[in-house]
């Protein structure tokens, strides 16, 4: 059975409903090597993030991903004392981000030694908190993959071929998402567990068809950052091409920032909601399509 791993333990199709893909509770990026790093009182993150959460669930969405991933400040200690406060269910990665913010020791371990510290997370625990990681975030350079990104890759592909999860990536040019995919398929795994992590900002659409035809699933996760309009019409854009299917809808929204005064201002989590599901069905989209883009296609990317 499929379920989907989350810091209030693992969760079933029927137990849940919309899921945001792509959101931020906790987020640092400045470098880890950085004083402060990453570095709040949990009690804080939960005064200004516990209210974003209760705005989503009087929605009606019932989990989010945290998309804080090793190097851009996970604390999945953070994510669970919201998590706890609201009673709301936050699916956490392993894996680690792009250079430069890659910590000393992931720069020094070999493939092996990353292959099996995401493997105790997915399958025992995240560090001491009692839940299990529910899938592999990574990153790659804007111009390319690096060597040490490829390392991380080759990891996370063998960490998934053994645990299912599904492996996403920061990655803004197609071409490099494709190089990617090749380097999972190399490793054994498979297209469809990847997730091609801010596809909209490749604009050559083609591109983004073709890694949903390579099997992956694309994500347009800037949802309340860009224009409404276009937006939507990209949307209909791929649900017309025939990838609905592979399709998953964010904000990349949030935070609490410990480089911020008490956190800084966040972003709400509510724009698809409240302003583009409207505009998606004036344009049209059926309801079994919205329901396709907001409750089945993040169960099933991201359950294992």
């Amino acid at each position: 059975m499929k379920q989907l791993f989350t810091t209030l333990g693992p969760k079933t199709k029927d137990q849940l409903g919309m899921i945001l893909p792509h959101e931020h509770v906790f987020v640092d990026l400045r470098t880890p090597d950085q004083p402060g790093y990453a570095q709040a009182e949990a009690a804080d993150v939960v005064r200004l993030m516990a209210p974003e959460v209760e705005r989503i669930k009087a929605l009606g969405i019932t989990a989010l991903v945290e998309c804080s991933t090793g190097g851009v400040g996970r604390r999945a200690d953070f994510d669970l004392a919201v998590s706890q406060a609201t009673n709301f269910p936050i699916v956490v990665p392993t894996g680690n981000y792009r250079e430069p913010w890659i910590p000393e020791w992931v720069r020094g371990a070999s493939e092996t030694a990353l292959e099996e510290w995401m493997v105790g997370e997915l399958d025992e625990q995240i560090e001491n908190t009692g839940f299990r990681a529910g899938w592999i975030k990574l990153s790659a350079g804007d111009d390319g993959i690096t060597p040490l990104e490829t390392r991380i890759l080759r990891a996370a592909a063998r960490a998934g071929r053994r645990t299912n999860a599904v492996i996403g990536s920061h990655t803004i040019k197609g071409r490099v998402v494709m190089d990617q995919l090749d380097i999972i398929e190399a490793e054994g795994y498979r297209a469809d567990r990847f997730i091609s992590i801010h596809t909209q900002e490749e604009k050559d659409f083609s591109l983004n068809l073709a890694v949903a035809e390579r099997g992956a699933w694309i994500e347009y996760d800037h949802i309340g950052r860009g224009d409404d309009d276009e937006i939507v019409a990209l949307i209909l854009r791929v649900i017309a091409a025939g990838y609905a299917h592979r399709l998953l809808l964010s904000h990349d929204r949030g935070w609490f920032d410990p480089a911020q005064p008490n956190g800084g201002t966040p972003q709400p989590y509510t724009h698809l909601s409240n302003v583009i599901l409207p505009k998606l069905r004036a344009s049209g989209v059926d309801e079994q399509t919205i329901r396709l883009l907001t409750h089945i296609n993040p169960f099933e990317a991201f359950a294992r």
